[in-house]
C-alpha cells in the first residue's frame, strides 16, 4: 500500500527585478518566487507531486514555512486513498480549527494549502495518466460538486444549481474536448505593458504581440496620471483601433480617484480596467462599474476565497472575473469559483502574471470550457513570457493561444537544475548574488 512519505520545500526566487519584469504601481521591484512543494511516495516509480504558492521576493520563506505546517496531515497517509478523496482533504486542511485561526480562508495558511492541493492534484493527475484539465473535464458532474465546499455559497449557488450547469455542458464535452486538442486556447499578453520599462521596449514589445497572433494586450497604470494618458495614447496608436488594449491598476486608487482616473483613460478605449481598488471593497468595485460603464472591471487576482467572489458577483462588481491558480485554496476552491461565474454569465480571464502561473491555470480555463461553461467567448488567459524554460512542461504558445497540453499533471513541476540554482539564499545564483552585495 503506497503511502505519502514526504511533503519536501524549498524557497525559490527570481531576480526579475534587474529588467523591471513584472513592475507596476504597487509593486516596482518585484522578483518572482515560488514557495515549492513536492509531494513524495513510496510507490515504485517514484511518483510525485509538484505545487506552488506564488510570492514576489520578500516573505516567501513565510510561505513556505506555512506549508511545511500541512506535512503531519499527508505524511504516512496512504497515496490512492487521499487522491481518491481530494474533496474530503481539502475541507480537512481548510477547516483545520488551528490554521483556520491565522485566516480563516484567507492569506499565508490558505495559500499554503492551495500549494499542496495543487500538487496531489498533480499528483493524481500522473497516477491517472492525463493533463489535469482532462481529468478534471471527465469527472462526473457528481464528482465535481463533491470537490465543493457549499458552506457559505448556498444563498448564491447550491450544489443542485452546480448540478444543473455540468450536466448541461455535459452532452458537448468531447467536441469541445476535440476542439481544444485541435486549437488551444485564446491568449492575451501583458509582456509589453510592465510599468519600469521605457517607450521604446513598450512599443517595441506591444508591435511584436500584435505580429504574434495576439488581439490583446495590457498595460500597467496607476502611478501617474498624466503619465498614464500618455503611454495609452502611443500604444494605442502604435496597435490601432482594432486591438483589445486592457489596463491594469493594481489597486492603486480609492474610490472617486479610480472614477475620475478611469474617466480619462476611456477615450482611448481600455478593454478593461483591473483591480481598480481594494480587492476586498466589493461595494467599491460595485460604485466604480456603475460610474465608468461601459468600461468593463475586471478583478480576481488577489481575492481571497470563494466568498468574497460570491458578493462580487451579487453586487454585481465585475465585468470580468480573474482566478488565480495559487491565491486561493488550489483546485478545489477554482472549481467552485467557475461555477459561480457560470452561475452569474461573468467571463473568466485568468490571471497569470507570475512564475507558474500560465503553466497552472491554462488547466482550469481548458476544463471551463469543457465542462462548465462550454465557450471561449469573451475569455482569454493571461501570458507574460518570463521563466518558462525552468519548467518540465512549459507553456507554448501559438498565433496568440495557448497549445493544449498532452503531458499528464498539473504542470507545476520546476526543473531540478532550477531548484538548485535559484534555492533561496544558498543556491548557486543567489549565494554569488549575496557575496556580491555591498555589507
Amino acid at each position: 500500500m503506497p503511502r505519502i512519505v514526504a511533503l519536501d520545500t524549498v524557497d525559490l526566487r527570481f531576480p526579475t527585478s534587474l529588467d523591471l519584469d513584472g513592475s507596476d504601481a504597487m509593486n516596482p521591484d518585484p522578483d518572482y518566487s515560488a514557495a515549492y512543494v513536492t509531494v513524495r511516495t513510496d510507490r515504485e516509480d517514484g511518483l510525485a507531486g509538484h505545487g506552488f504558492a506564488f510570492t514576489i521576493g520578500r516573505g516567501n520563506d513565510v510561505q513556505e514555512a506555512a506549508i511545511r505546517l500541512l506535512a503531519p496531515y499527508l505524511v504516512g497517509r496512504d497515496v490512492d486513498a487521499v487522491l481518491d478523496d481530494l474533496g474530503g482533504i481539502w475541507r480537512e486542511l481548510v477547516h483545520d480549527s488551528q490554521l483556520r485561526w491565522l485566516g480563516p480562508e484567507k492569506g499565508v495558511a490558505h495559500m499554503a494549502v492551495a500549494a499542496v492541493i495543487n500538487a496531489l492534484w498533480d499528483l493524481r493527475a500522473r497516477r491517472d495518466g492525463l493533463p489535469l484539465w482532462q481529468l478534471l473535464a471527465r469527472l462526473t458532474p457528481e464528482e465535481l460538486v463533491d470537490l465543493v465546499d457549499f458552506r457559505y455559497l448556498s444563498d448564491a449557488l447550491t450544489r443542485e444549481e452546480a448540478l444543473e450547469i455540468l450536466r448541461r455542458a455535459e452532452p458537448g464535452r468531447a467536441d469541445r474536448e476535440r476542439e481544444l486538442l485541435a486549437h488551444g486556447y485564446p491568449g492575451y499578453t501583458t509582456s509589453p505593458g510592465w510599468l519600469g520599462y521605457s517607450d521604446e521596449k513598450m512599443l517595441r514589445l506591444a508591435r511584436e504581440a500584435v505580429a504574434e497572433g495576439y488581439t490583446q494586450i495590457k498595460l500597467k497604470v496607476g502611478a501617474d496620471l498624466a503619465e498614464d494618458v500618455r503611454r495609452l495614447a502611443l500604444v494605442r496608436d502604435a496597435v490601432g483601433p482594432d486591438i483589445r488594449v486592457a489596463v491594469d491598476a493594481n489597486q492603486r486608487w480609492d474610490v472617486a480617484e479610480a472614477i475620475a482616473w478611469i474617466g480619462a483613460l476611456a477615450p482611448y478605449d481600455p478593454w478593461w480596467v483591473e483591480e481598480p481598488t481594494s480587492p476586498d471593497d466589493v461595494l467599491g468595485h460595485a460604485a466604480i462599474r456603475r460610474a465608468v460603464a461601459p468600461v468593463r472591471i475586471a478583478t480576481g487576482e488577489h481575492v481571497q476565497n470563494r466568498v468574497v467572489f460570491k458578493q462580487l458577483l451579487q453586487a454585481g462588481a465585475l465585468d470580468v472575473l480573474q482566478i488565480d491558480a495559487t491565491r486561493v485554496a488550489g483546485v478545489n476552491e477554482n472549481v467552485a469559483i467557475l461555477l459561480l461565474a457560470a452561475k452569474f454569465g461573468v467571463p473568466v480571464c485568468p490571471h497569470a502574471g507570475g512564475v507558474g502561473l500560465c503553466e497552472a491555470v491554462r488547466h482550469l480555463s481548458m476544463f471551463d470550457f469543457v465542462a462548465v461553461s462550454g465557450t471561449q467567448d469573451g475569455r482569454v488567459i493571461e501570458y507574460v513570457d518570463h521563466l518558462h524554460e525552468h519548467f518540465t512542461d512549459p507553456v507554448v504558445m501559438r498565433d496568440g493561444r495557448y497549445v493544449t497540453p498532452t503531458a499528464p499533471g498539473g504542470s507545476g513541476e520546476i526543473r531540478p537544475e532550477t531548484r538548485q540554482r535559484y534555492r533561496y539564499p544558498d543556491g548557486a545564483y543567489w549565494s554569488a548574488a549575496l557575496a556580491a552585495t555591498p555589507a
